[in-house]
């Protein structure tokens, strides 16, 4: 057993990034086996990873209730923990290294504690290795860590090792003043979808991929295509609102890439597809989720019902709702990207295909004209809500699919 100076049981820290971990087993293995040793608080971030948690049944032990990136929850854990882990599943050994010193850096103060990477496990390529310095001067938590999990430790690197520190190219013109970012993207195949912010911009041709930024407006894909329509979206269509690309979550790739079982969503599920709109509470809080797939939790908090706008949104937002046992209204115009292998749809759903290029269109105007300009509304009549829908979206429709 891990004891701390003050003989007490040693508090560990695990954060546990994506959705493959999970789904693998590896992440229930990692947590029973440090669990033998020291009191284990484990958190989870990113939308997905939330998915498999619920499909796996692991909520109970890790902690799904925030919305935070892996180096927000390593900052927390190293203010309640002795050591922390960072479990990981990346595409291959050399792009979860990558990811893993990429969190370090983040951290703004990345000495308190030790901070271990645990990569991929199950692999017979899976190794331990130190995230900082910290963690490189305690031996006995590497040496123990690596009798637990069966896994060698790799030797110590600098906490910001070149490969991050060149992954991020930022330039100010003297002349015109215009700020250029050229952000590199590790673990890239060619054919990829390229996901910035949860939207897709792009798809890769090369495994050698960087995008550039021009005062917060991305003007090139290098080793890929640029995919205008999902530009529109990220930078907000007409209001045109900046990034700041080098702090962007930038994925390329399926959103989840493993083999899973889904949940079967909490809510009873009384009713059947022989209709459209079946029995559910008629009064309730309805919410639009307008091409924000991955706050779907945080947008769909106390929701009875709803829409979601774009193929992928809905694809992404209706696999997360169906494990939460709500229903969707989905607007789409058969612009999908197939960022998800498999997608569930919770029975009583019902999802619109219109003519291509009027997802969006319907989508602003049925919050304006239906739910006064806001993202949510508590109504007294979802049934007459959903009507109101469809009827608005009539002339527009091309398919009609129930589920």
């Amino acid at each position: 057993m891990f004891l701390p100076s003050n003989g007490l049981k040693m508090k560990i820290g695990l954060v546990i990034h994506g959705p493959e971990v999970i789904d693998s087993g590896e992440a229930k293995r990692v947590f029973e086996k440090l669990s033998c040793v020291g009191k284990v608080e484990a958190r989870l971030g990113g939308t997905m990873g939330k998915v498999a948690v619920l499909d796996a049944g692991l909520e109970n032990i890790i902690d799904i209730s925030r919305h935070e990136k892996p180096s927000a929850c390593i900052e927390s854990l190293f203010e309640t923990s002795d050591f922390v882990c960072l479990l990981n599943r990346g595409k291959t050994i050399k792009t979860g290294k990558v990811f893993g010193e990429m969190v370090a850096v983040r951290l703004r103060e990345p000495e308190i504690k030790p901070l271990i990477q645990i990569e991929s496990p199950a692999s017979t390529a899976g190794i331990l290795r130190s995230l900082n310095k910290k963690a490189g001067e305690y031996g006995e938590y590497l040496k123990k860590l690596s009798e637990i999990l069966g896994l060698p430790v790799e030797s110590p690197l600098p906490l910001q090792s070149s490969r991050v520190q060149n992954s991020v190219f930022v330039d100010k013109c003297s002349a015109t003043g215009k700020v250029r970012v050229i952000r590199k993207i590790s673990g890239v195949f060619p054919g990829e979808n390229i996901l910035v912010n949860g939207i897709v911009i792009g798809k890769t041709f090369s495994s050698e991929v960087s995008i550039t930024s021009e005062n917060g407006f991305i003007v090139a894909i290098e080793g890929g295509e640029i995919k205008e329509h999902g530009l529109e979206k990220l930078h907000n269509y007409e209001k045109r609102d900046p990034i700041d690309l080098e702090k962007s979550w930038i994925k390329s790739g399926d959103l989840r890439r493993s083999n899973f079982s889904p949940l079967q969503g909490r809510k009873p599920n009384v009713h059947g597809k022989d209709s459209v709109f079946s029995s559910r509470p008629n009064a309730g809080r309805v919410v639009i989720i307008d091409h924000a797939a991955e706050d779907t939790f945080e947008l769909a908090a106390n929701a009875e019902f709803a829409v979601t706008v774009g193929d992928d949104t809905t694809i992404i937002a209706g696999d997360i709702l169906s494990r939460l046992g709500i229903p969707i209204l989905g607007i789409t115009d058969g612009d999908c990207d197939r960022v998800s292998c498999r997608t569930e749809i919770f029975p009583g759903s019902i999802v619109l295909r219109l003519a291509a290029g009027n997802d969006d269109i319907l989508g602003k105007k049925l919050k304006q004209e239906l739910l006064g300009g806001k993202n949510s509304a508590v109504l007294e009549d979802i049934y007459a809500f959903k009507e109101d829908v469809i009827k608005l979206a009539e002339p527009l429709i091309e398919a009609v699919f129930e589920y």
